[in-house]
């Protein structure tokens, strides 16, 4: 019984070349995986078919979240648990606590896409990094293509991706 995730690695020299060999695998029905890259590619993402990312929500909710929870604990004891008259103002005075609840605002919205982000990236303290290949952090550029991921065969994959301007196609395997 085989465990393990199969990938075939294609390995790109120049950023042009890739842009264009991803569309060109993507338009041939190959789903790729991922493309890891020494440096930001421009247009990569719309090139790859990612969707906007809903980190910007999120960091709305958990700020609402934070403000709604600082405007509950400071109501809750400047008027209802102990209300006391300082300089003259009244029990209930909003500007006095604004600051307070943009603090916890920024903070709740700060930890909760740090938070975020890891659990939906799937970081964990002592997950094994899946490295392709070690010179894509120096020159090369890499496309990972799950085999099971794909209808098309190992074969049919990689003339795609010669044809595409690969400078080379490996097979990577990695235990899950």
């Amino acid at each position: 019984m085989d465990l393990g995730k199969k990938y075939i690695v294609g390995v790109f020299d120049d950023d042009g070349v890739l842009l264009k060999g991803v569309k060109q695998v993507r338009s041939k029905g190959v789903n790729i995986e991922e493309v890891y890259t020494p440096f930001p590619v421009h247009h990569l993402e719309d090139a790859l078919g990612y969707k906007r990312s809903r980190l910007p929500i999120v960091s709305f909710l958990f700020g609402i979240t934070g403000t709604t929870l600082a405007l509950i604990l400071q109501i809750s004891m400047m008027v209802v648990d102990w209300p006391m008259i300082i300089g003259g103002k009244p029990f209930f005075a909003y500007p006095d606590f604004v600051p307070v609840a943009f603090e916890l605002s920024v903070l709740l919205a700060a930890y909760g896409m740090v938070g975020t982000f890891f659990v939906r990236s799937d970081l964990k303290p002592h997950a094994k990094p899946r490295i392709f290949d070690l010179r894509s952090t120096d020159d090369v550029h890499i496309m990972a293509i799950d085999l099971a991921a794909n209808s098309l065969s190992e074969e049919e994959i990689s003339v795609i991706l010669k044809e595409s301007g690969a400078v080379e196609v490996n097979n990577k395997e990695f235990e899950d």
